[in-house]
């Protein structure tokens, strides 16, 4: 798996990944992001971790946390290695967010287009709650 030279880009294809309420179990990491797929059918996609496909990097544009709950949430977010995303707290994580508390009925923006960063095909995002009540969109740009 090659990560492309994009000085000469193929395609740019934007995407918006979301990781539902449904999908998240309190304190425990989870990467199960969908999307649209950009093939244009109404159809979501699983995103393990927003990890780019073979031959292509992700751009990540930005990633908000909103908690709908009437609580105050705990949230983590972690580059880490695609295959180890949803095994706990681990030195290999490198934090975008750790421990910072979102209050009931807002959101964080995480990172925005200021701080934007690559993905490569063995690096993922994974995300933890302590609560159930949140949700997570992250914006980004897959690049072949």
């Amino acid at each position: 798996m090659a990560t492309p030279n994009i000085v000469n880009v193929t395609a740019i294809y934007g995407g918006t990944a979301q990781i539902p309420s449904t999908a998240i179990t309190a304190n425990t990491y989870t990467a199960a992001w969908v999307y649209q797929s950009p093939s244009g059918t109404d159809s979501t996609t699983n995103l393990a971790g927003l990890t780019p496909a073979n031959n292509t990097v992700n751009k990540i544009e930005n990633i908000v946390v909103t908690n709908t709950g009437s609580t105050a949430v705990t949230i983590d977010v972690a580059i880490c290695p695609a295959t180890t995303f949803n095994s706990g707290i681990s030195t290999t994580f490198t934090y975008l967010a750790y421990g910072i508390s979102v209050p009931p009925n807002a959101a964080l923006v995480v990172t925005d287009k200021s701080t934007s960063f690559y993905l490569g095909n063995y690096q993922s995002i994974g995300f933890r709650s302590t609560a159930t009540t949140v949700t997570v969109t992250a914006s980004f740009e897959a690049i072949t």
